[in-house]
């Protein structure tokens, strides 16, 4: 039996599994949200769903160590591509984020820079576990500070607050003390008000406002997350049933330009009802406890910290995504993955799975 056989059997199938079912179920939920309008969507998601599973597959019989090799370009690349926002920028949603690129369509830079991240700062913790805490704070630090500032100026909120729980759980996991995680939280929480006052725009304080109090304005700042919390009541325990008429999206009360990727989890729950969205939390509970035992099992503390990074972000987008729907977070415009309408967003999930699935492979050297 070749090597490369026994990667392909030795894979962690619950993880391919729950990767390429919750795609599936993404295709479908973009048919559904956007068929009324627009029906190409669900077309090119489900292009891009293929090009995700092959890279997936790539990604997964790749030893995931050969990655440090790219870690470090890859995060430069990012920084670079973020600065290009600034000017050949495209705007969406208030945030000038987005580039365009010749055939293939918009790309927002800053999602590359969250992986690329996760795959610096683990090379760093493994590669320096005897530096004092404190320098290692200073420096995962800098590695970090530079992406968020430069996507937090976009402004882009929700991406920077991605960086926050991906990198205190490989903090965490890297050993480094909890009291030094603890003042870092402290820190970080009374810097919160200057960040609110003078960083964010008008419209990002007014969500804020409108997350607080929906009645301030119920037209205008509160209108989305109104119609969310009505459309999701309305399906019910059991939904109105998959692509049905008379709808909340159906008529239009949640945005068109939003249905299929912001508030996809909107659409799936007036559809599908209570248990539609409990499958789909509980789908990306399941997914996410197997990258926990892959990281328990994982050979070395890079395989470990690459692990848990990406099972954070994907916990913070699901979290994130489904909580501003039902008014339990303020609206920032968080993808929900594999299953909001965005193709590049999609493959880069993909990849990071495939290298939580490469950590599982090659926990244990393979004879030959």
């Amino acid at each position: 039996m070749t090597p490369l056989i026994r990667k392909l059997l030795g894979m962690n199938w619950l993880i391919v599994g729950l990767s390429i079912g919750l795609c599936i179920l993404g295709v479908a939920a973009v048919y559904s949200a956007s068929a009324f309008r627009e029906d190409t969507y669900w077309h090119k998601q489900a292009i891009w769903v293929g090009v995700g599973v092959v890279i997936f597959m790539v990604a997964s019989l790749i030893d995931y160590r050969w990655v440090k090799w790219a870690a470090l370009p890859m995060y430069l690349a990012s920084i670079v591509l973020v600065i290009l926002t600034y000017i050949k920028g495209e705007e969406h949603g208030g945030a000038k984020c987005w580039l365009r690129l010749p055939g293939i369509g918009t790309f927002q830079p800053s999602q590359l820079a969250v992986i690329a991240g996760i795959l610096t700062v683990a090379l760093f913790l493994s590669q320096f576990r005897k530096m004092h805490p404190f320098v290692k704070l200073f420096i995962t630090g800098c590695i970090v500070g530079g992406p968020m500032l430069l996507i937090l100026k976009q402004p882009d909120v929700g991406m920077t607050l991605v960086w926050v729980p991906v990198i205190m759980s490989m903090l965490l996991l890297s050993g480094i003390p909890k009291r030094y995680l603890i003042a870092l939280i402290l820190i970080a929480a009374s810097a919160i008000p200057w960040v609110v006052n003078l960083a964010l725009k008008s419209y990002q304080r007014a969500r804020i406002t409108a997350f607080i109090d929906h009645e301030i304005d119920p037209t205008g700042a509160a209108w989305a997350i109104n119609q969310s919390l009505i459309a999701i009541g309305s399906g019910g325990l059991s939904g109105k049933g998959f692509m049905a008429t008379g709808t909340q999206v159906e008529q239009g009360f949640i945005p068109g330009t939003t249905v299929h990727t912001d508030y996809i989890f909107t659409a799936i729950a007036e559809q599908g009802g209570f248990i539609a969205g409990v499958v789909l939390i509980g789908l990306f509970a399941v997914l996410i406890v197997a990258c926990l035992m892959t990281a328990h099992q994982a050979a070395d503390e890079m395989g470990l910290l690459i692990t848990v990074g990406f099972a954070a972000q994907i916990f913070f987008h699901v979290y994130q995504n489904i909580g501003m729907t039902i008014s339990l977070m303020p609206i920032t415009g968080l993808p929900l993955p594999l299953i909001s309408y965005g193709g590049t967003f999609l493959v880069m999930v993909m990849f990071g799975l495939g290298l939580v699935n490469s950590v599982w492979v090659h926990r244990k050297v393979l004879p030959g």
